[in-house]
């Protein structure tokens, strides 16, 4: 049976300063949207469209500022609305935790919404740019996660290969290394799939509701691994939080897939 690691969660110590391996991860997401919105965009379809290199460095500001704004209110309202309802003013406090990745899409749909709109560019083309160059942040986020011993798994059989303790969870149970699972799906494998499917001319938003089917769909399978938030457990169905949210999305992403489909062949 493997146990995790108990990494030190710091990387650097430079005096009073710490830098971190989840900091880390952060700066490796940014650097990789850099690297391959940038070749995105050097694409046919959009470089005749006139994106550019400084069109992905503004995206990358924006993005980020929909991700720390949206990932947070995502949190206060999806997860803890009750507690920040009687604490308002711990809505602020971000240094405790507290982010939630479909607040945090939505915050960088609003942002990008916001970016197309001032621009004068099409909303859909920039979706179907930048999202092939999103799931390896996800992958690096998730690398963090395990590096933290954070958001581990449900128990496992203790004869499976891979099974882990994370003495983090209080227990000294075999459980999936869940972070491990959506490294691979949400971040590797969502990322091979739209590389290749993005790299041919298609309808409007076809590529971002590729994106949001193949998310929803490996995240929703994921968390049947994943052990629940502790404050919420399973929800109706037995499902928990994170997979009643991927039903919207996956739905979403099918329609923008179809209504693609039928403008690319009008």
């Amino acid at each position: 049976m493997l146990v995790h690691p108990q990494f030190n969660p710091v990387a650097l110590q430079l005096g009073p300063v710490a830098i971190h391996w989840y900091g880390i991860t952060y700066l490796v997401a940014f650097g990789l949207f850099l690297w391959l919105a940038g070749r995105r965009a050097q694409m046919p379809q959009f470089a005749q469209a006139g994106w550019t290199r400084r069109d992905v460095e503004d995206l990358l500001f924006w993005g980020v500022l929909g991700v720390v704004v949206g990932g947070r209110l995502g949190y206060v309202l999806f997860y803890k609305p009750g507690y920040y309802a009687e604490h308002p003013l711990e809505v602020f406090a971000v240094w405790k935790g507290g982010m939630a990745f479909h607040g945090g899409l939505l915050g960088v749909i609003g942002a990008m919404a916001l970016y197309a709109r001032s621009k004068g560019r099409p909303f859909l083309q920039l979706m179907d740019l930048i999202a092939p160059a999103v799931p390896t942040g996800l992958a690096s986020g998730r690398v963090g996660n395990f590096i933290n011993g954070e958001l581990w798994g449900r128990a496992a059989d203790p004869g499976l290969p891979w099974a882990m303790v994370f003495p983090q969870s209080g227990s000294l149970l075999p459980r999936h290394p869940s972070p491990v699972y959506q490294f691979l799906m949400e971040g590797l494998a969502l990322f091979v799939i739209l590389w290749i499917y993005g790299r041919k001319p298609r309808g409007p938003g076809q590529v971002a509701g590729l994106f949001l089917i193949g998310y929803g769909v490996f995240r929703f399978i994921a968390e049947f691994f994943r052990e629940p938030d502790a404050f919420l457990g399973l929800l109706a169905l037995n499902m928990s939080m994170g997979q009643w949210l991927c039903v919207p999305m996956v739905a979403v992403g099918a329609w923008l897939w179809l209504r693609g489909a039928r403008l690319a062949s009008a």
